[in-house]
């Protein structure tokens, strides 16, 4: 499941991308489908960076590009400034104590002009998942912070990045995770849960055009993610 729309921003032949905060990989390993770009993870957990290298590792002869996943802090990036052309940190600043130090860092190591892409669980949504579950945002090293959206994007143009569009996304998701919240949100093996997961995965395998206008139609109104693409200033 993309949330970045890589289809959206340039992508070309000897860049370099970052994905802060990567997780099992499903956006460095998207913007490795493009011939010769280069792609860094970092993560702090290592389950999630052992898959993303594996899906690297199967992808790298058919790319001529260049990969390397690593264990680190978003809020302390080992590299120096302006290195990359495009940065992505999908899903991760609601985690981070620190977001502002980590958004100071991700633009630090943006070259001027560069493309940076940041997702958030979208206000409504979320908040409707902390009301109905406190175990949900409570879990260590969950979700510490529901983000309005014109707070986030005065946070990320004080970090010195300009904002080009924002875009909402997942809208089929949220009352999966509305469901999740109501029968424990770790309750993989409820009926409901298990019927709307296979629901989902359905929808991502086939992508049927029906549903995905459907979802279109929804993410407006209910999508479970915000994505803001910005660009740094020169």
């Amino acid at each position: 499941m993309l949330t970045v729309d890589f289809n959206s921003i340039p992508l070309e032949k000897g860049m370099r991308v970052l994905d802060a905060g990567c997780g099992a990989g499903r956006h460095l390993c998207e913007a490795f489908r493009k011939e010769g770009v280069d792609v860094v993870g970092i993560d702090l957990k290592w389950g999630d960076l052992c898959q993303a290298r594996g899906y690297l590792c199967l992808m790298e002869q058919k790319n001529g590009g260049r990969w390397c996943v690593m264990k680190g802090d978003v809020t302390r990036l080992p590299f120096a400034d302006g290195v990359f052309d495009i940065v992505v940190c999908s899903e991760v600043l609601e985690h981070i104590p620190d977001a502002a130090a980590a958004l100071r860092e991700i633009v630090r190591i943006l070259k001027p002009g560069g493309d940076l892409v940041v997702s958030v669980p979208r206000y409504l949504p979320e908040r409707i998942c902390w009301l109905l579950s406190r175990a949900y945002h409570e879990e260590p090293g969950g979700h510490i912070r529901i983000y309005k959206q014109r707070d986030l994007r005065h946070l990320l143009e004080d970090a010195g990045t300009s904002c080009e569009r924002i875009r909402y996304k997942h809208a089929l998701h949220a009352p999966y995770w509305w469901l999740k919240c109501l029968v424990g949100h770790k309750n993989d093996r409820h009926p409901l849960v298990r019927l709307y997961r296979r629901f989902l995965e359905w929808d991502i395998m086939a992508h049927p055009p029906v549903i995905r206008t459907l979802e279109r139609l929804l993410d407006p109104l209910m999508a479970k993610s915000v994505v803001y693409y910005m660009k740094k200033g020169y």
